[in-house]
């Protein structure tokens, strides 16, 4: 894993794809099982980090070169 700063609240992670799953899945868990444990507004916050990741996900999937995100 690499973790570089882009800007003051930027933050570029580089992962494994293994890594990326692992985080991934533990997130989608999170977001799906912990329902009196974390917040409305934690779970939703997670949520939409999880479909922007889907979303970069299904970019690379249609256009290997294409980098995976647009920030």
């Amino acid at each position: 894993m690499q973790l570089e700063r882009v800007r003051p609240m930027v933050i570029r992670i580089t992962l494994h794809a293994y890594e990326a799953t692992a985080l991934t899945t533990a997130a989608r868990w999170v977001a799906e099982g912990a329902k009196d444990d974390l917040p409305d507004e934690a779970i939703e916050h997670l949520r939409e980090v999880l479909a922007s990741y889907d979303d970069a996900l299904s970019r690379i999937a249609e256009d290997p070169k294409a980098e995976g995100s647009r920030n």
